[in-house]
C-alpha cells in the first residue's frame, strides 16, 4: 500500500452501501477549500469505491482528497476509520498530526464548543435525550441548576473531558434533533 490514492480506496472499501450512499451526500455539503470545485452531483451518486477514490484524487489531487476523505467521515461520527486513513496514507509519522488535520480530527461539539455555549436555546431538550444515558441524575441536576442557557451550556460541556465518542455523538443527536438550524449553519461554517 503506502500511497494516498490507495489509502482513499480502503477506506471508502470499508464502508456499508448505506455508509457510502452518506459519504457520498456529505462530500456534495462538506466546505471546499477556496480553488477547488465541487464533484457534480449527477457523477457522483452512482460511483463505487474505486470510481470515487479516482474521481477525489482527480479532482482534488492525493493530499487534499485524503484530507477531505478524513473530513467527511469525522463528519459522519467515524473517527476511528478517518485516524486509520490519515496513518495509512503516509502523510506524517504516525501518532503526529500538522495542525490543520488534528483540527479536522476533533469531534464536532468540541470544534463549535464557544458557538454552542452562546446559541443554543433549546438546552432542556438537549439535557433530557442526554439523561440516563450520558448523564447521571446528579450532573443532569447540576446543569438544570444554572440560570442561564450559556452556564448551562459550560456546566455541560465541563463534563465532556470524560465521555467517549458515543458520549459526543448522542449529544450531537440531541443538538440536531432540538437545534436543527444551529447545526446546520455551524457544519458550514
Amino acid at each position: 500500500m503506502g500511497s494516498r490514492r490507495d489509502a482513499i480506496l480502503e477506506a471508502l472499501e470499508n464502508l456499508t452501501a448505506d455508509e457510502l450512499k452518506k459519504f457520498k451526500l456529505k462530500l456534495l455539503s462538506v466546505p471546499i477549500r477556496e480553488g477547488y470545485g465541487r464533484i457534480p452531483r449527477g457523477a457522483l451518486l452512482p460511483m463505487d469505491p474505486l470510481d470515487l477514490t479516482d474521481k477525489l484524487v482527480s479532482f482534488y489531487l492525493e493530499s487534499y482528497g485524503t484530507e477531505l476523505t478524513v473530513t467527511v467521515l469525522r463528519d459522519m461520527g467515524m473517527q476511528e476509520l478517518a485516524e486509520q486513513l490519515y496513518k495509512a496514507s503516509g502523510s506524517a509519522p504516525a501518532g503526529t498530526q500538522p495542525p490543520q488535520m488534528a483540527a479536522n480530527l476533533a469531534h464536532f461539539v468540541d470544534q463549535h464548543r464557544a458557538a454552542l455555549i452562546h446559541r443554543v436555546t433549546d438546552i432542556n431538550g438537549v439535557l433530557d435525550a442526554l439523561h440516563g444515558v450520558v448523564l447521571s441524575e446528579e450532573q443532569y441536576q447540576a446543569v438544570c441548576a444554572e440560570p442561564t442557557n450559556p452556564a448551562k451550556m459550560r456546566k455541560l460541556f465541563s463534563f465532556t473531558p470524560a465521555w467517549n465518542l458515543d458520549c459526543k455523538n448522542r449529544l450531537l443527536q440531541a443538538l440536531r434533533e432540538t437545534q436543527p438550524y444551529l447545526v446546520a449553519d455551524l457544519e458550514q461554517s
